[in-house]
């Protein structure tokens, strides 16, 4: 389950970033986007992460990355308990 709120540090016409962002809205997942061009201080937040290419996605403090990453959108989406999910669960007959 994501704790916190996931968010993806942007900058202006990123593809890798749109790309990012279509995988995380198909999955479901919701996501806050910070935009690295107009915060210096999430630049710094991104670079004292040990990055230089966003996007940059965080899901909590020891779980990012950077880039367009399928594979970790489809890991985080398998954790995930979406309200979709939870509503789907509740209105499931008991086995």
């Amino acid at each position: 389950m994501i704790e916190n709120e996931l968010v993806v540090y942007s900058k202006p016409s990123c593809v890798q970033c749109s790309m990012t962002y279509r995988a995380l809205d198909a999955k479901g997942i919701p996501y806050r986007v910070v935009d690295l061009a107009a915060d210096d201080n999430a630049l710094d937040y991104a670079k004292d992460l040990g990055y230089s290419q966003a996007p940059v996605v965080v899901v909590d403090d020891h779980d990012h990355w950077s880039g367009f990453r399928p594979d970790q959108i489809d890991r985080i989406a398998k954790r995930a308990i979406l309200p979709s999910d939870a509503t789907r669960e509740a209105r499931s007959p008991a086995r």
